[in-house]
């Protein structure tokens, strides 16, 4: 080696090597800068609040998930319960288009006057069927049911009403009695009174409506049907293409109301 030249090292470079270990490879630099991780305050918060809100969400699911009524339900049930509401859906929007016929036809006839006055008979004629004052016929169905060991309570047979209005009945009579918008039972097992008229087992339901609607309303899981035979009760239901509803109320003279067209 000349005296006149540097040393280099072996790397090619002048001056002295520096100890191997103090030198870091850009692996071990990186892993330097990340950790341990430099987190500052704001960023902690928003990671708190960000793991309350997933545990709130979660425990909501959660909960939604084990108060399903439906949960346990089998899955022609659920369709049956589907087909019942699709029902009631295609009623609402059947009354609205006879409705709308209604109007059309009030703002086109020729003689307005006359086709007031026909539609106000058959207005009188609906209205006489919903209050009991008049007999009424047509499709529906008949409901029996059978109580040999007097345990159906009136409440029992007020939720039948209420299904069967909710199915789309128009007019319903049970045994003798015609039941109208204020119908009450009262009474208890196996002395049972409609109105305060008593009326004994077994009690027949005679409805007026679409019998398609009606018999699925009362057959749903967890409905009328199921609640008496738990009861030791059986309900029998037969469709019908005509059913006579003959039982009538006397026509009764509010003592307050008027017409607010008078």
């Amino acid at each position: 080696m000349n005296g006149g030249e540097n040393p280099r090292n072996e790397n090619g470079t002048g001056g002295p090597s520096e100890p191997e270990s103090q030198q870091l490879t850009g692996r071990q630099r990186l892993a330097a800068g990340l950790w341990p991780p430099r987190v500052t305050r704001a960023q902690l918060i928003v990671a708190v609040l960000l793991f309350v809100l997933g545990l709130g969400l979660a425990i909501q699911v959660t909960s939604n998930n084990d108060d399903s009524a439906l949960r346990g339900a089998r899955q022609e049930d659920l369709v049956r319960i589907l087909d019942e509401l699709d029902n009631r859906t295609q009623r609402l929007e059947d009354e609205k288009q006879r409705l709308d016929a209604q109007r059309t036809e009030l703002e086109t006839s020729s003689d307005q006057a006359e086709e007031a006055r026909k539609q106000t008979r058959e207005k009188e004629q609906q209205l006489g069927i919903l209050a009991g004052t008049v007999a009424a016929q047509g499709p529906g169905i008949t409901l029996t049911i059978d109580d040999p060991s007097g345990t159906v309570e009136p409440d029992m047979l007020l939720d039948a009403i209420q299904e069967l209005r909710a199915a789309g009945a128009e007019a319903i009579q049970v045994n003798d009695v015609r039941v109208v918008a204020d119908t009450y039972f009262s009474g208890t097992g196996g002395d049972v009174q409609v109105d305060g008229n008593r009326v004994a087992a077994p009690y027949v339901f005679k409805v007026i409506g679409k019998p398609q609607d009606l018999e699925p309303a009362l057959n749903i899981p967890g409905g009328v049907v199921q609640t008496l035979e738990k009861e030791q009760a059986t309900a029998t239901v037969a469709r019908a293409e005509k059913i006579i509803v003959d039982a009538l109320r006397p026509a009764k003279r509010p003592d307050y109301a008027r017409s607010s067209s008078q």
